[in-house]
Protein backbone atom coordinates (compact mmCIF):
# COMPACT_ATOMS: atom_id res chain seq x y z
CA UNK A 1 0.00 0.00 0.00
CA UNK A 2 1.43 3.19 -0.99
CA UNK A 3 2.38 5.66 2.10
CA UNK A 4 0.66 8.72 2.71
CA UNK A 5 2.27 12.34 2.80
CA UNK A 6 0.65 13.64 6.07
CA UNK A 7 2.18 16.81 8.30
CA UNK A 8 3.02 16.93 11.79
CA UNK A 9 2.75 19.43 13.66
CA UNK A 10 5.31 19.99 16.32
CA UNK A 11 6.50 23.54 18.76
CA UNK A 12 4.96 25.85 16.32
CA UNK A 13 6.63 23.71 13.00
CA UNK A 14 4.87 21.63 10.57
CA UNK A 15 6.91 19.03 9.40
CA UNK A 16 6.00 16.64 6.21
CA UNK A 17 6.25 13.12 6.69
CA UNK A 18 5.63 9.92 5.35
CA UNK A 19 2.38 7.37 7.08
CA UNK A 20 2.99 3.50 6.17
CA UNK A 21 -0.71 2.54 7.16
CA UNK A 22 0.37 -1.43 6.15
CA UNK A 23 2.78 -0.87 9.65
CA UNK A 24 2.06 -0.37 12.96
CA UNK A 25 2.06 3.07 14.98
CA UNK A 26 5.39 2.33 15.88
CA UNK A 27 7.52 2.93 12.39
CA UNK A 28 4.91 6.65 12.33
CA UNK A 29 6.35 7.42 15.67
CA UNK A 30 10.06 6.52 14.58
CA UNK A 31 9.31 8.44 11.60
CA UNK A 32 8.53 11.55 13.57
CA UNK A 33 11.34 10.86 16.34
CA UNK A 34 13.55 11.49 12.93
CA UNK A 35 12.51 14.91 12.31
CA UNK A 36 11.38 16.33 15.96
CA UNK A 37 13.64 14.74 18.05
CA UNK A 38 10.95 13.89 20.35
CA UNK A 39 11.44 10.24 21.44
CA UNK A 40 8.79 7.77 20.89
CA UNK A 41 8.36 7.21 24.38
CA UNK A 42 8.16 10.57 25.73
CA UNK A 43 5.96 11.28 22.11
CA UNK A 44 1.77 12.38 22.03
CA UNK A 45 0.47 11.90 18.97
CA UNK A 46 -2.99 13.42 18.78
CA UNK A 47 -5.70 12.15 16.85
CA UNK A 48 -9.49 12.03 16.81
CA UNK A 49 -10.57 10.31 19.85
CA UNK A 50 -7.62 10.91 21.86
CA UNK A 51 -3.99 10.00 21.53
CA UNK A 52 -2.86 7.56 19.21
CA UNK A 53 -1.40 4.31 20.85
CA UNK A 54 1.47 1.80 19.64
CA UNK A 55 -1.40 -1.18 18.89
CA UNK A 56 -3.91 1.19 17.41
CA UNK A 57 -5.32 -0.09 13.93
CA UNK A 58 -5.13 2.41 11.21
CA UNK A 59 -8.55 1.33 9.88
CA UNK A 60 -9.78 2.95 12.79
CA UNK A 61 -8.09 5.48 12.80
CA UNK A 62 -8.63 6.33 9.12
CA UNK A 63 -5.71 9.11 8.34
CA UNK A 64 -5.94 10.50 4.69
CA UNK A 65 -3.57 12.40 2.72
CA UNK A 66 -2.27 16.02 3.77
CA UNK A 67 -3.88 15.34 7.04
CA UNK A 68 -2.25 17.41 10.36
CA UNK A 69 -1.14 15.48 13.41
CA UNK A 70 -0.45 17.34 16.42
CA UNK A 71 2.84 16.20 18.60
CA UNK A 72 3.55 16.98 21.74
CA UNK A 73 6.46 16.01 23.76
CA UNK A 74 9.81 17.40 24.87
CA UNK A 75 12.71 17.27 22.11
CA UNK A 76 15.91 15.60 22.81
CA UNK A 77 18.97 15.90 20.80
CA UNK A 78 17.94 14.94 17.14
CA UNK A 79 19.65 11.97 15.42
CA UNK A 80 22.46 12.52 13.84
CA UNK A 81 22.62 11.69 9.70
CA UNK A 82 25.08 9.38 8.86
CA UNK A 83 28.32 10.10 8.10
CA UNK A 84 28.43 8.53 4.63
CA UNK A 85 24.54 7.70 2.47
CA UNK A 86 23.06 4.32 3.36
CA UNK A 87 23.94 2.00 0.99
CA UNK A 88 22.03 -1.39 0.91
CA UNK A 89 23.51 -4.85 0.09
CA UNK A 90 21.84 -5.23 -2.80
CA UNK A 91 23.07 -2.28 -4.65
CA UNK A 92 26.46 -3.37 -4.02
CA UNK A 93 29.22 -4.37 -6.21
CA UNK A 94 31.35 -7.71 -5.39
CA UNK A 95 34.32 -5.50 -4.16
CA UNK A 96 32.00 -3.62 -1.60
CA UNK A 97 29.99 -6.39 -0.46
CA UNK A 98 33.57 -8.59 0.49
CA UNK A 99 34.38 -5.20 2.82
CA UNK A 100 31.03 -5.21 4.12
CA UNK A 101 30.81 -8.69 5.26
CA UNK A 102 34.03 -8.59 7.20
CA UNK A 103 31.81 -6.19 9.99
CA UNK A 104 28.41 -6.44 11.08
CA UNK A 105 26.89 -3.35 12.01
CA UNK A 106 26.34 -1.41 15.32
CA UNK A 107 23.22 0.17 17.36
CA UNK A 108 22.97 3.78 18.28
CA UNK A 109 22.74 4.17 22.10
CA UNK A 110 19.53 6.46 22.92
CA UNK A 111 20.41 7.50 26.18
CA UNK A 112 21.84 4.69 28.93
CA UNK A 113 20.65 2.08 26.33
CA UNK A 114 24.33 -0.28 25.83
CA UNK A 115 22.70 -2.76 28.66
CA UNK A 116 20.09 -3.28 25.28
CA UNK A 117 22.41 -2.87 22.59
CA UNK A 118 25.03 -5.10 24.14
CA UNK A 119 22.28 -7.35 24.89
CA UNK A 120 20.76 -7.77 21.07
CA UNK A 121 24.34 -8.35 19.48
CA UNK A 122 25.11 -11.06 22.08
CA UNK A 123 21.72 -12.77 20.73
CA UNK A 124 22.60 -12.49 17.55
CA UNK A 125 25.19 -15.87 17.76
CA UNK A 126 22.15 -17.66 18.53
CA UNK A 127 21.91 -18.70 14.63
CA UNK A 128 19.05 -20.37 15.14
CA UNK A 129 16.80 -17.70 16.58
CA UNK A 130 16.76 -15.87 13.27
CA UNK A 131 15.48 -18.44 11.82
CA UNK A 132 12.70 -19.22 14.11
CA UNK A 133 11.58 -15.98 14.10
CA UNK A 134 11.61 -15.47 10.26
CA UNK A 135 9.12 -19.22 10.17
CA UNK A 136 6.94 -17.72 12.62
CA UNK A 137 4.95 -14.31 13.04
CA UNK A 138 5.16 -13.57 16.44
CA UNK A 139 4.05 -9.88 18.19
CA UNK A 140 5.17 -7.28 20.52
CA UNK A 141 9.03 -7.95 21.39
CA UNK A 142 9.77 -11.17 18.62
CA UNK A 143 8.16 -8.98 16.11
CA UNK A 144 10.33 -6.12 16.97
CA UNK A 145 13.28 -8.28 17.50
CA UNK A 146 12.88 -9.91 14.56
CA UNK A 147 12.35 -6.46 12.57
CA UNK A 148 15.36 -5.70 13.61
CA UNK A 149 17.16 -8.55 12.86
CA UNK A 150 16.70 -7.84 9.60
CA UNK A 151 17.51 -4.35 9.31
CA UNK A 152 20.81 -5.07 10.70
CA UNK A 153 21.45 -7.45 7.63
CA UNK A 154 20.64 -4.88 5.21
CA UNK A 155 22.29 -2.06 6.07
CA UNK A 156 26.04 -0.78 6.44
CA UNK A 157 25.57 1.86 8.74
CA UNK A 158 24.47 2.25 13.03
CA UNK A 159 20.60 1.05 13.21
CA UNK A 160 18.94 3.02 15.43
CA UNK A 161 16.55 0.81 17.54
CA UNK A 162 14.01 3.07 18.66
CA UNK A 163 10.98 0.88 18.09
CA UNK A 164 12.51 -2.08 19.69
CA UNK A 165 13.47 0.11 22.84
CA UNK A 166 9.75 0.98 23.07
CA UNK A 167 8.44 -2.33 23.06
CA UNK A 168 11.17 -3.28 25.97
CA UNK A 169 10.06 -0.35 28.24
CA UNK A 170 6.22 -1.31 27.47
CA UNK A 171 6.94 -4.71 28.27
CA UNK A 172 8.90 -4.75 31.35
CA UNK A 173 8.40 -1.35 32.51
CA UNK A 174 11.59 -1.00 34.69
CA UNK A 175 13.93 -0.79 31.67
CA UNK A 176 11.45 2.77 31.99
CA UNK A 177 12.73 4.16 34.93
CA UNK A 178 14.23 7.44 35.31
CA UNK A 179 17.76 8.54 36.34
CA UNK A 180 17.58 10.15 39.80
CA UNK A 181 20.65 12.66 38.31
CA UNK A 182 20.18 14.15 35.31
CA UNK A 183 20.35 18.24 36.24
CA UNK A 184 19.18 20.20 33.53
CA UNK A 185 17.76 17.33 31.88
CA UNK A 186 14.98 16.60 34.17
CA UNK A 187 13.24 20.13 32.84
CA UNK A 188 12.82 18.00 29.79
CA UNK A 189 11.67 15.10 31.11
CA UNK A 190 14.83 13.38 32.46
CA UNK A 191 17.00 10.74 31.03
CA UNK A 192 16.42 7.22 31.72
CA UNK A 193 18.38 5.43 33.98
CA UNK A 194 21.03 2.56 33.06
CA UNK A 195 19.78 -1.25 33.91
CA UNK A 196 21.37 -4.28 34.33
CA UNK A 197 22.17 -6.47 30.67
CA UNK A 198 21.59 -10.01 32.60
CA UNK A 199 18.06 -8.24 33.96
CA UNK A 200 17.60 -7.27 29.80
CA UNK A 201 18.90 -10.90 28.92
CA UNK A 202 16.39 -12.38 30.79
CA UNK A 203 13.81 -10.65 29.95
CA UNK A 204 14.14 -10.93 26.26
CA UNK A 205 14.68 -14.93 26.67
CA UNK A 206 11.41 -14.81 28.69
CA UNK A 207 9.37 -12.55 25.72
CA UNK A 208 10.64 -14.92 23.27
CA UNK A 209 9.04 -18.14 24.77
CA UNK A 210 5.78 -17.35 22.63
CA UNK A 211 8.23 -18.20 19.34
CA UNK A 212 7.24 -21.82 18.29
CA UNK A 213 10.46 -23.79 18.29
CA UNK A 214 11.89 -25.53 14.96
CA UNK A 215 10.75 -28.94 13.65
CA UNK A 216 13.51 -31.87 13.88
CA UNK A 217 15.00 -33.37 10.99
CA UNK A 218 12.38 -36.23 10.28
CA UNK A 219 9.25 -34.38 11.28
CA UNK A 220 7.28 -31.72 10.23
CA UNK A 221 5.52 -28.78 11.72
CA UNK A 222 6.06 -27.10 14.70
CA UNK A 223 7.36 -28.54 17.53
CA UNK A 224 5.34 -28.46 21.19
CA UNK A 225 8.52 -26.96 22.88
CA UNK A 226 9.02 -23.11 21.75
CA UNK A 227 12.00 -22.30 20.40
CA UNK A 228 13.80 -21.19 23.89
CA UNK A 229 13.08 -24.15 25.14
CA UNK A 230 14.37 -26.19 22.64
CA UNK A 231 17.34 -24.13 22.43
CA UNK A 232 18.51 -22.24 25.15
CA UNK A 233 16.57 -23.89 28.39
CA UNK A 234 18.26 -26.68 29.92
CA UNK A 235 16.35 -28.74 33.17
CA UNK A 236 18.09 -28.98 36.55
CA UNK A 237 17.34 -31.75 39.36
CA UNK A 238 18.66 -30.87 42.75
CA UNK A 239 18.40 -32.74 45.63
CA UNK A 240 17.78 -31.53 49.46
CA UNK A 241 19.11 -34.25 52.21
CA UNK A 242 19.48 -33.32 55.61
CA UNK A 243 22.85 -33.90 56.93
CA UNK A 244 21.95 -34.84 60.76
CA UNK A 245 19.61 -37.65 59.28
CA UNK A 246 20.49 -39.87 57.31
CA UNK A 247 17.39 -41.71 56.93
CA UNK A 248 15.64 -38.60 56.36
CA UNK A 249 14.43 -39.66 52.48
CA UNK A 250 15.88 -36.46 50.31
CA UNK A 251 13.97 -34.11 48.60
CA UNK A 252 14.24 -34.04 44.45
CA UNK A 253 12.98 -31.13 42.30
CA UNK A 254 13.75 -30.44 39.15
CA UNK A 255 12.80 -27.02 37.00
CA UNK A 256 13.32 -25.46 33.93
CA UNK A 257 16.01 -23.00 33.66
CA UNK A 258 17.59 -20.63 31.11
CA UNK A 259 21.05 -19.83 32.36
CA UNK A 260 23.83 -20.71 35.65
CA UNK A 261 25.15 -18.82 37.78
CA UNK A 262 28.76 -18.34 38.77
CA UNK A 263 29.30 -17.46 42.56
CA UNK A 264 31.83 -15.65 42.69
CA UNK A 265 33.50 -15.62 46.16
CA UNK A 266 37.03 -14.10 47.56
CA UNK A 267 38.52 -17.72 46.90
CA UNK A 268 36.80 -18.07 43.34
CA UNK A 269 39.58 -17.96 40.97
CA UNK A 270 38.19 -19.87 37.76
CA UNK A 271 34.22 -19.91 36.12
CA UNK A 272 33.76 -23.21 36.74
CA UNK A 273 34.45 -24.16 40.47
CA UNK A 274 32.22 -20.37 40.84
CA UNK A 275 29.18 -22.62 38.98
CA UNK A 276 30.06 -25.47 41.04
CA UNK A 277 29.81 -23.40 44.03
CA UNK A 278 26.40 -22.02 43.02
CA UNK A 279 25.64 -25.98 42.10
CA UNK A 280 26.29 -27.05 45.80
CA UNK A 281 25.84 -25.79 49.38
CA UNK A 282 24.37 -26.35 52.29
CA UNK A 283 20.87 -24.52 54.31
CA UNK A 284 19.34 -24.62 57.35
CA UNK A 285 15.54 -25.58 57.59
CA UNK A 286 13.33 -27.63 59.11
CA UNK A 287 13.53 -31.10 59.31
CA UNK A 288 10.28 -33.49 59.50
CA UNK A 289 12.28 -36.08 61.18
CA UNK A 290 13.29 -34.40 63.52
CA UNK A 291 11.00 -31.62 64.49
CA UNK A 292 13.86 -28.87 64.20
CA UNK A 293 15.87 -26.81 62.24
CA UNK A 294 18.51 -28.96 60.57
CA UNK A 295 21.78 -28.59 58.19
CA UNK A 296 20.88 -29.99 54.67
CA UNK A 297 23.42 -30.43 51.76
CA UNK A 298 21.78 -28.83 48.48
CA UNK A 299 23.41 -30.72 45.26
CA UNK A 300 22.37 -29.58 41.74
CA UNK A 301 22.89 -31.10 38.61
CA UNK A 302 21.67 -30.77 34.89
CA UNK A 303 19.44 -33.07 33.39
CA UNK A 304 18.79 -31.21 30.26
CA UNK A 305 21.12 -29.20 28.37
CA UNK A 306 20.84 -26.54 25.40
CA UNK A 307 22.55 -26.38 22.05
CA UNK A 308 23.43 -22.49 23.96
CA UNK A 309 24.38 -22.16 27.82
CA UNK A 310 24.22 -19.18 29.40
CA UNK A 311 26.62 -18.53 32.23
CA UNK A 312 25.95 -15.75 34.37
CA UNK A 313 28.67 -13.82 36.26
CA UNK A 314 26.95 -12.89 39.33
CA UNK A 315 29.43 -9.80 39.54
CA UNK A 316 26.48 -7.64 41.70
CA UNK A 317 25.39 -8.50 44.86
CA UNK A 318 23.67 -6.35 47.83
CA UNK A 319 25.77 -5.25 50.53
CA UNK A 320 24.23 -4.20 53.56
CA UNK A 321 26.98 -2.88 55.62
CA UNK A 322 26.64 0.14 52.66
CA UNK A 323 22.96 -0.87 52.07
CA UNK A 324 23.33 -1.21 48.49
CA UNK A 325 24.02 -3.00 45.75
CA UNK A 326 28.02 -3.17 44.76
CA UNK A 327 30.05 -5.14 42.07
CA UNK A 328 32.71 -7.83 43.04
CA UNK A 329 35.63 -6.67 40.84
CA UNK A 330 37.89 -9.93 41.78
CA UNK A 331 39.20 -11.96 38.50
CA UNK A 332 37.84 -14.74 37.25
CA UNK A 333 38.94 -16.88 34.32
CA UNK A 334 36.42 -18.15 32.14
CA UNK A 335 37.41 -20.74 29.28
CA UNK A 336 37.03 -20.27 25.78
CA UNK A 337 36.29 -24.42 25.56
CA UNK A 338 33.80 -25.76 28.15
CA UNK A 339 33.12 -29.32 29.09
CA UNK A 340 30.04 -29.54 31.45
CA UNK A 341 30.14 -33.47 31.69
CA UNK A 342 30.92 -32.76 35.69
CA UNK A 343 28.06 -30.65 35.64
CA UNK A 344 24.75 -33.29 34.72
CA UNK A 345 23.05 -35.38 36.32
CA UNK A 346 25.04 -39.35 36.63
CA UNK A 347 21.98 -40.26 33.65
CA UNK A 348 22.73 -37.67 31.10
CA UNK A 349 26.77 -38.41 31.35
CA UNK A 350 25.79 -41.92 30.88
CA UNK A 351 24.39 -40.81 27.51
CA UNK A 352 26.94 -37.95 26.89
CA UNK A 353 30.04 -39.88 27.26
CA UNK A 354 30.49 -41.79 24.16
CA UNK A 355 30.25 -38.93 22.24
CA UNK A 356 32.28 -36.52 24.43
CA UNK A 357 35.74 -38.69 24.52
CA UNK A 358 35.32 -39.54 20.74
CA UNK A 359 34.87 -35.65 20.16
CA UNK A 360 38.00 -34.68 22.23
CA UNK A 361 39.97 -37.43 20.42
CA UNK A 362 39.19 -36.05 16.89
CA UNK A 363 39.78 -32.57 17.61
CA UNK A 364 43.17 -33.80 18.52
CA UNK A 365 43.77 -34.94 15.38
CA UNK A 366 41.84 -32.05 13.97
CA UNK A 367 44.70 -29.33 15.66
CA UNK A 368 47.68 -32.01 14.59
CA UNK A 369 45.88 -31.40 10.56
CA UNK A 370 46.16 -27.66 11.42
CA UNK A 371 49.59 -27.55 12.28
CA UNK A 372 50.46 -29.92 9.39
CA UNK A 373 49.10 -27.83 6.79
CA UNK A 374 50.55 -24.47 7.90
CA UNK A 375 54.02 -26.18 8.18
CA UNK A 376 53.19 -27.42 4.66
CA UNK A 377 52.83 -24.53 3.24
CA UNK A 378 55.73 -22.34 5.36
CA UNK A 379 58.16 -24.95 3.64
CA UNK A 380 56.62 -24.49 0.44
CA UNK A 381 56.52 -21.07 0.34
CA UNK A 382 60.44 -21.43 1.07
CA UNK A 383 60.69 -23.57 -1.74
CA UNK A 384 59.57 -21.01 -4.53
CA UNK A 385 61.84 -18.16 -2.98
CA UNK A 386 65.09 -21.01 -3.30
CA UNK A 387 64.94 -22.36 -6.46
CA UNK A 388 67.79 -23.85 -6.47
CA UNK A 389 66.26 -26.46 -3.78
CA UNK A 390 64.41 -29.14 -4.83
CA UNK A 391 62.04 -30.56 -2.23
CA UNK A 392 60.22 -33.35 -4.08
CA UNK A 393 58.13 -34.57 -0.72
CA UNK A 394 57.23 -32.93 2.52
CA UNK A 395 57.02 -34.53 5.68
CA UNK A 396 56.13 -33.61 9.02
CA UNK A 397 56.22 -35.20 12.51
CA UNK A 398 53.99 -34.21 14.67
CA UNK A 399 52.31 -35.33 18.39
CA UNK A 400 49.03 -37.07 18.12
CA UNK A 401 48.37 -35.93 21.79
CA UNK A 402 48.65 -32.60 23.43
CA UNK A 403 51.21 -34.61 26.71
CA UNK A 404 53.78 -34.61 24.10
CA UNK A 405 52.82 -38.68 23.85
CA UNK A 406 53.57 -41.00 21.00
CA UNK A 407 54.17 -39.36 18.09
CA UNK A 408 53.48 -40.38 14.13
CA UNK A 409 54.48 -39.18 10.60
CA UNK A 410 52.02 -37.44 8.22
CA UNK A 411 52.64 -36.35 4.43
CA UNK A 412 51.54 -32.86 4.48
CA UNK A 413 51.59 -33.52 0.76
CA UNK A 414 49.06 -36.62 1.49
CA UNK A 415 46.73 -34.66 3.27
CA UNK A 416 43.07 -34.11 1.39
CA UNK A 417 40.34 -31.74 1.82
CA UNK A 418 39.90 -31.00 6.07
CA UNK A 419 36.35 -31.76 4.40
CA UNK A 420 37.17 -34.76 3.91
CA UNK A 421 38.13 -35.83 7.09
CA UNK A 422 35.28 -34.21 8.51
CA UNK A 423 32.26 -35.93 6.82
CA UNK A 424 33.92 -39.32 7.51
CA UNK A 425 34.13 -37.81 11.37
CA UNK A 426 30.38 -36.85 11.42
CA UNK A 427 29.33 -40.37 10.36
CA UNK A 428 31.06 -41.83 13.30
CA UNK A 429 29.96 -39.40 15.91
CA UNK A 430 26.13 -39.34 14.77
CA UNK A 431 26.46 -43.10 15.37
CA UNK A 432 27.66 -42.94 19.06
CA UNK A 433 24.89 -40.22 19.81
CA UNK A 434 22.16 -41.67 22.28
CA UNK A 435 18.68 -42.15 20.89
CA UNK A 436 17.23 -39.75 23.17
CA UNK A 437 19.35 -37.00 22.55
CA UNK A 438 19.04 -37.60 18.75
CA UNK A 439 15.04 -36.59 20.01
CA UNK A 440 15.42 -33.82 21.78
CA UNK A 441 16.03 -30.92 19.15
CA UNK A 442 17.77 -28.26 20.61
CA UNK A 443 20.01 -30.21 22.92
CA UNK A 444 23.42 -30.55 23.34
CA UNK A 445 24.84 -34.36 22.42
CA UNK A 446 28.07 -34.22 23.72
CA UNK A 447 28.09 -31.93 26.73
CA UNK A 448 31.67 -29.87 25.03
CA UNK A 449 30.86 -26.55 24.36
CA UNK A 450 32.49 -22.86 22.77
CA UNK A 451 31.89 -19.28 23.47
CA UNK A 452 30.88 -17.09 20.63
CA UNK A 453 29.41 -14.54 22.69
CA UNK A 454 30.30 -12.17 25.95
CA UNK A 455 28.72 -9.18 27.63
CA UNK A 456 31.14 -6.89 29.75
CA UNK A 457 30.52 -4.48 32.36
CA UNK A 458 33.04 -1.69 32.18
CA UNK A 459 33.05 0.54 36.15
CA UNK A 460 33.13 0.04 39.53
CA UNK A 461 29.26 0.68 40.44
CA UNK A 462 26.43 -1.36 39.90
CA UNK A 463 23.87 0.74 38.72
CA UNK A 464 26.54 3.29 36.18
CA UNK A 465 29.10 2.08 34.05
CA UNK A 466 28.96 0.56 30.66
CA UNK A 467 28.16 -2.37 28.84
CA UNK A 468 29.42 -3.91 25.53
CA UNK A 469 29.40 -7.59 24.05
CA UNK A 470 31.75 -9.16 22.03
CA UNK A 471 30.93 -11.99 19.77
CA UNK A 472 33.08 -14.44 17.17
CA UNK A 473 33.42 -14.04 13.75
CA UNK A 474 32.86 -17.50 12.92
CA UNK A 475 29.22 -16.48 14.33
CA UNK A 476 28.22 -13.73 11.40
CA UNK A 477 31.08 -15.50 8.37
CA UNK A 478 30.85 -19.33 7.33
CA UNK A 479 34.02 -21.47 8.30
CA UNK A 480 35.98 -22.18 5.08
CA UNK A 481 38.08 -25.67 4.95
CA UNK A 482 38.21 -26.00 0.91
CA UNK A 483 41.07 -24.55 -0.81
CA UNK A 484 39.83 -21.13 -2.35
CA UNK A 485 36.49 -21.48 -0.57
CA UNK A 486 35.10 -18.42 0.59
CA UNK A 487 34.97 -17.60 4.34
CA UNK A 488 37.63 -17.34 7.17
CA UNK A 489 40.02 -20.14 8.50
CA UNK A 490 39.04 -22.91 10.39
CA UNK A 491 41.26 -21.83 13.10
CA UNK A 492 40.54 -18.29 13.28
CA UNK A 493 38.82 -17.52 16.09
CA UNK A 494 39.39 -13.59 16.47
CA UNK A 495 36.41 -11.31 18.00
CA UNK A 496 34.30 -8.49 17.07
CA UNK A 497 33.94 -5.83 19.63
CA UNK A 498 30.23 -3.98 20.17
CA UNK A 499 30.90 -1.11 21.49
CA UNK A 500 27.18 0.34 20.56
CA UNK A 501 27.32 2.05 17.04
CA UNK A 502 31.65 1.23 16.92
CA UNK A 503 32.11 -2.14 16.18
CA UNK A 504 35.93 -3.56 15.78
CA UNK A 505 38.09 -6.64 15.74
CA UNK A 506 39.24 -7.73 19.18
CA UNK A 507 41.96 -10.29 18.85
CA UNK A 508 41.42 -13.21 20.45
CA UNK A 509 44.51 -12.93 22.50
CA UNK A 510 43.39 -9.74 24.08
CA UNK A 511 40.04 -12.00 25.69
CA UNK A 512 41.99 -12.56 28.80
CA UNK A 513 41.88 -9.25 29.64
CA UNK A 514 37.95 -9.60 29.77
CA UNK A 515 38.32 -11.61 33.25
CA UNK A 516 37.97 -8.54 35.24
CA UNK A 517 40.43 -7.63 38.69
CA UNK A 518 39.53 -3.94 38.04
CA UNK A 519 36.91 -1.08 36.78
CA UNK A 520 38.11 -2.39 32.84
CA UNK A 521 35.19 -4.83 31.20
CA UNK A 522 34.61 -7.56 32.90
CA UNK A 523 33.13 -10.52 31.55
CA UNK A 524 29.25 -10.56 32.97
CA UNK A 525 26.98 -12.58 31.05
CA UNK A 526 28.62 -15.67 28.74
CA UNK A 527 26.87 -17.52 25.90
CA UNK A 528 28.75 -20.80 25.25
CA UNK A 529 27.05 -22.94 22.14
CA UNK A 530 27.43 -26.72 21.50
CA UNK A 531 29.89 -27.58 19.53
CA UNK A 532 29.23 -28.84 15.76
CA UNK A 533 30.46 -32.60 15.26
CA UNK A 534 31.95 -32.02 12.38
Amino acid sequence: MAPLSVHIKHAGKVYDVQLQTDQPPTVFKDAIYQVTGVPPERMKVMIKGGMLKDDHDWKKVGPKEGQTFMVIGAAGELPKPPEKPIVFLEDMDDSELAQVVAYPVGLVNLGNTCYMNSTVQALRAIAELQTALNASSPTGIPTQLKQLFGGMTHTTEPVTPSSFLSDLRRAFPQFAEMSRAGGAMKAFGGIYAQQDAEECWSQILQALKEVPGLPGPSSSGSSSKSFIEQYVGGEMRRELKCDEAPEEPPTITTEKVLKIECNISITTNYMLSGIMDALDGHLEKNSPSLGRQAIYSTRSRLSRIPSYLTVHMVRFAWRADINKKAKIMRKVKFPTELDVIDIVTDELKEKLLPVNRRLQELEKDRAERRKIRKRTKVVASSSSKEKDVEMTDVSVTTSTNVDDGPSKEVAGGELEDESVYREKELKELEGLVHADLRADIGSSVSGMYELVAIITHKGAAADAGHYMSYVKRSVFHPISRKPGEPGIPDDDEDWYKFDDNKVSIFPKEKLTTLDGGGEDSSAYVLLYKAKPLA
